[in-house]
């Protein structure tokens, strides 16, 4: 990207290092996410709010933030929203260096952003790459998103996730959540929408209040050849309770075929808290039938 020096310097001062640390017993651990975690925020406002992504955040005992000068602060969670994967946080002072964040709603593929992320303390380092995909996302632990932002990057190791992807003005469209080793679609962004629908809420209510809770069992799956495999179940979840295990092929839920794991989750998401889904599985080569309650997956992490 043909970026000018001072637009980059604008950005890297507004890009955060994140530092948490989170007990060894909170269930967040149980996906290998580690008591020790540094990812990357953006600061979006003077005051000291700084938007990340939920995973580092969940369960902290401590959180340091460093700026790109290196002064450090105390972070304090202001509010997770578990729909959305984004987190915020906010530390104390004024007059904080800071980035627009703006929807993506105008984003095409083939465009040129730039994602800038933390090495670690002051350190900062960034790429430049092209939007490759705009559309839905589901991942292995029930996580879906109706909307993401997948652009390529000549780096697969570019720094922490968490900071700002951003158009060639220097504005925020998306936050980085996870980077893949993949040559199109390498990193994963979370829409900036998404912030500017939930802030306000999160700011007064520390979570969302006006959408449903995403209703969760706490199974690992992935899509073989037309069939949903379940890869692991999360310890004390509701699947593991239920005796679901690795290796259980699930055919229907709620008599409903499932052929893709999209497919499964939104028939779990169709429930509300505390309502049994049923799912056929083979194990075995034999069929077996389980009655597994739906919890929100707030309520599981918090």
């Amino acid at each position: 990207m043909n970026a000018k020096p001072s637009l980059l310097a604008r950005v890297a001062h507004a890009t955060v290092s994140v530092h948490s640390n989170i007990p060894a017993t909170h269930a967040s651990n149980a996906i290998g996410l580690g008591t020790d975690r540094r990812g990357s925020g953006t600061l979006v406002s003077p005051s000291g709010l700084i938007l990340t992504v939920t995973y580092m955040l969940m369960g902290a005992e401590s959180i340091i933030v460093t700026l790109s000068n290196g002064d450090q602060y105390e972070g304090k969670v202001v509010g997770l929203d578990y729909t959305t994967g984004i987190g915020l946080l906010s530390i104390d002072g004024r007059d904080h260096p800071y980035l627009p964040v703006v929807s993506s709603a105008t984003a095409k593929v083939g465009e040129e952003v730039f994602v800038v992320s933390s090495l670690g303390g002051e350190k900062r380092g960034g790429d430049c790459g092209v939007i490759t995909y705009l559309g839905q996302f589901d991942a292995v632990w029930e996580f879906v998103l109706e909307r993401c932002v997948c652009m390529t990057a000549s780096a697969l190791n570019i720094g922490f996730n968490g900071g700002p992807i951003c158009d060639s003005s220097g504005n925020v469209i998306a936050t980085s959540y996870l980077n893949f080793a993949e040559l199109e679609r390498p990193i994963l962004g979370i829409p900036g929408e998404y912030f500017l629908a939930g802030r306000d809420e999160l700011l007064r209510d520390g979570r969302r209040t006006s959408v449903p809770p995403r209703m969760w069992l706490g199974l690992l799956s992935y899509t073989l050849r037309d069939h949903v495999i379940i890869a692991g179940v999360m310890p004390g979840s509701p699947s593991e309770k239920a005796g679901l295990k690795q290796g259980d092929m699930v055919l229907t839920v709620d008599g409903r075929d499932i052929s893709e794991r999209r497919v499964l989750y939104d028939a779990v998401n169709s429930h509300r808290p505390g309502e049994q889904v049923n799912l056929k599985v083979l194990r075995n080569n034999q069929v077996q039938h389980f009655q597994v309650p739906a919890i929100s997956v707030e309520d599981y992490l918090r």
